[in-house]
């Protein structure tokens, strides 16, 4: 599907609750129910959940991290990926539509460059509006911090931006967008503008078989003008690398996902068997599946990769909080930082190494008619396939290899 989208509201704050819904508490617990409702055939025919994500900021969802002071949850990062997981039960596409919103709260939560551009920032997700991204292009470049979207300066003021970007997720969804491109001097910066500014325009052309509702789509930017203000400087391409956990913070919210999904699998694994009426002839209890020792060994063998996704998630997450606890002027304990790096790369490898079969396993348990495209039980492969190509696998398994034996550091950008 590829159409021209408007944000699925002005950048006028939303009515903004006292508190945002606390993950744990039956307010939580009816929010993901509300969202799970209808999740399996908004995918299947392919409606985008602008609805849901407007429930999600009605809720203050996208103040769980932000500190209690300034209106958040305050939640610590293990707290928040547990919460992601949640979501990514109820419907995969919600968090991940949420991915680089929660990214750039996490960027500007550590900064300490500017304290009223950060402040500024921030106010954004305290009034509940929604932040999305235009980083990726499609060109020759090394996929990386090398841009052909450039900033120019504008005579009367600011700068002009002109280009396009590509997987720009959650950007259908969001009120402002996060732009990274080229900049004068060989540099590279970045501006946080509204998504309904003169010159941008946001296409739902993202065709990929999985995470299909995400908004993974093409962003224009023709002429577009950055007020001086908005503007920030992110240095030269080929800098010396600064000590960072948010590489790893984009890496870890992937398998969060992952993990949210196949807890999806379970559940529906659950469902199929409990509904199927008949056994195969040859099958070893001629009574129901669900009386079959051998499916129900399938479903077992489900709920604990299930689990087992989830405890490899929660513990990375861990050395990305320890990551964050040891910033000092914007800047992490080096020795932190490359662990949360590790951790968020061994969780990858592990989670990747059993998910797509997990999902597969789904049709183990249902039979030829689970296969219905009514059903749709199919996506929960392709999400997490889909999912786990954002960044290769291969790629993270031999970084790991080379710091073990060598000592090698980790790529310090958000690619890795």
């Amino acid at each position: 599907m590829t159409t021209e989208t408007t944000p699925t509201s002005t950048t006028a704050p939303v009515a903004r609750r006292s508190r945002p819904v606390r993950p744990g508490t039956p307010e939580w617990t009816a929010l993901l129910e509300r969202i799970a409702a209808g999740a399996a055939e908004r995918e299947r025919d392919q409606t985008p959940p602008h609805e849901i994500i407007g429930w999600v900021k009605e809720a203050g969802v996208g103040r769980l991290r932000l500190p209690v002071e300034d209106g958040g949850a305050g939640l610590t990062l293990p707290e928040l990926f547990a919460a992601l997981i949640d979501l990514a039960e109820a419907d995969s596409s919600v968090p991940h539509i949420l991915r680089t919103h929660y990214w750039f709260v996490e960027q500007h939560l550590q900064s300490s460059n500017d304290p009223a551009f950060r402040r500024r920032l921030l106010e954004l997700a305290g009034n509940d509006l929604l932040v999305g991204n235009g980083f990726s292009e499609q060109s020759k470049r090394p996929v990386g911090l090398y841009f052909d979207t450039a900033f120019t300066p504008d005579p009367a003021g600011g700068y002009r931006l002109n280009g396009t970007k590509y997987y720009s997720t959650g950007s259908i969804y969001s009120d402002h967008t996060q732009i990274w491109a080229a900049a004068p001097d060989g540099r590279i910066a970045g501006a946080v503008i509204p998504v309904d500014r003169a010159g941008v325009s946001i296409l739902d052309d993202w065709d990929g078989f999985g995470q299909r509702l995400t908004g993974t789509g093409t962003t224009h930017l023709d002429d577009v003008h950055v007020a001086e203000e908005e503007y920030f400087d992110l240095g030269e391409p080929d800098g010396e690398p600064v000590p960072g956990y948010q590489g790893a913070f984009l890496q870890l919210f992937l398998q969060a996902v992952t993990a949210g999904i196949l807890r999806s699998v379970r559940n529906d694994a659950v469902v199929l068997v409990k509904r199927r009426a008949r056994n195969y002839s040859h099958a070893n209890s001629p009574q129901t599946p669900a009386e079959d020792p051998q499916v129900l060994q399938v479903v077992g063998e489900i709920a604990a990769d299930a689990f087992a996704a989830e405890a490899i998630v929660l513990r990375a997450a861990q050395a990305l909080q320890a990551a964050a606890d040891s910033v000092v002027d914007g800047i992490p304990g080096e020795a932190e930082a490359q662990a949360a790096q590790r951790a968020a790369a061994e969780a990858k490898v592990a989670v990747d190494r059993f998910s797509y079969a997990t999902a597969a396993k789904l049709f183990d348990v249902g039979g030829t008619s689970a296969t219905q495209a009514a059903h749709n039980l199919d996506r929960h492969w392709r999400n997490v396939r889909t999912i786990s190509t954002h960044n290769p696998t291969f790629l993270k398994a031999s970084a790991l290899g080379a710091n073990f034996v060598h000592g090698t550091a980790f790529p310090a950008n958000a690619y890795f």
